[in-house]
């Protein structure tokens, strides 16, 4: 696939969105008209920064129906992996940033998260029900090398028995192999990949900081080899643009011992179809119209449905030939033949834990 060359001067190379959109919940928005007008300007491409933010809780409880989820846990808010899709780049409006650059240089870091998970299991009456690590954004994000909240948080469900889902893009997952395995052992965590694409190319345009997707499948290979069950989810699909890889991508992961597969298919939700629209006529000019149609004739004519059940999955044409090769290719590949189920029998909060309440 010939990717568009970057026509703009201003492109940023290396992130996903290429301007701030407004946030709604604030009433005046700061824009570049005239550059000497304004002395501290940020540049698009910036560095990086880190916040530490404060929270009175940090597992939160999952409503949506189907998200596969009952509570989330999610260290770091706003992701540098830069993903252009991203359905959590609205929930950095509530923060007081933008959804659009704002979500990939602006992290907020719960340095909190450890000892909120401690106080959150202690609580009378817990069942243990499963929580998914990164239901919002992804905790083996690049600021998770630094400040490993992740690994603390691991080991804190390793010591209270605590069943956890992940699902990541990122590498650095295999850093914490060892407490993986441990948990793998007691029945006590599932994990998935998101691969996007196997062009890469095309990944380092939609994902622009995230690992390529050779080590991704590596991740597979590497978890499914100390037996911890593995699937891969393919989301999201974007018609026009991606749509085609699904059965080299379920075939890959699968070869490399994926167990189970999911999928989505785009969805513009929110203010991320300014932050997509941009970017895709920045990057594919040439088939703009094409690929725009066939996400809207996924959602009824609009780039977003959020009616539950069929937005992450779709209707109409293009919606039903993805959901048939999905099915097809799980098939083909052995993919979702058997069904894993956490254990939330061992679920034990320590002696000295329970001493502090």
């Amino acid at each position: 696939m010939d990717l568009a060359k970057d026509n703009a001067n201003d492109y940023s190379n290396g992130r996903g969105a290429q301007f701030n959109t407004a946030n709604k919940f604030l009433k005046n928005t700061l824009a570049k008209e005239h550059p000497e007008g304004i002395d501290d300007w940020e540049e698009p491409n910036s560095k990086t920064i880190f916040i530490i933010g404060k929270s009175k809780s940090v597992v939160n409880k999952v409503d949506s129906p189907d998200v596969g989820m009952a509570y989330s846990l999610n260290p770091y808010q706003g992701c540098e992996h830069g993903c252009i899709y991203c359905y959590a780049r609205n929930s950095h409006e509530y923060w007081g940033f933008s959804a659009g650059l704002d979500f990939e240089r602006k992290i907020i870091v719960k340095k909190d998260a450890p000892e909120l998970f401690k106080k959150f299991l202690a609580k009378k009456g817990w069942d243990a029900t499963p929580i998914s690590l990164s239901g919002n954004t992804d905790c083996y994000q690049p600021a998770e090398r630094k400040f490993k909240l992740t690994r603390q948080l691991l080991e804190i469900a390793l010591q209270y028995k605590q069943p956890i889902s992940m699902i990541t893009k990122n590498a650095l997952i295999l850093r914490d192999l060892d407490i993986l395995q441990d948990l793998a052992k007691l029945k006590l965590v599932t994990v998935y990949v998101s691969i996007t694409s196997l062009n890469e190319k095309l990944r380092l345009k939609l994902e622009p900081r995230t690992t390529t997707a050779k080590q991704r499948l590596k991740i597979i290979e590497e978890l499914s080899k100390v037996n911890l069950p593995t699937g891969v989810m393919a989301a999201p699909m974007i018609p026009g643009l991606n749509d085609y890889e699904m059965p080299s991508i379920l075939k890959a992961s699968a070869d490399n011992g994926c167990k189970s597969a999911g999928y989505t298919v785009v969805r513009l939700n929110g203010v991320i179809n300014q932050i997509f629209e941009d970017w895709l006529r920045k990057n594919f000019p040439d088939r703009f119209d094409k690929v725009w149609h066939q996400i809207q004739n996924c959602h009824n004519g609009n780039v977003n449905d959020s009616r539950f059940g069929s937005r992450m999955r779709g209707e109409g044409n293009f919606a039903e030939m993805i959901r048939n090769t999905f099915k097809l290719h799980c098939r083909l590949n052995g993919l979702n033949n058997e069904r894993f189920e956490l254990d939330q029998t061992l679920f034990k909060v320590p002696k000295a834990q329970m001493s502090l309440f």
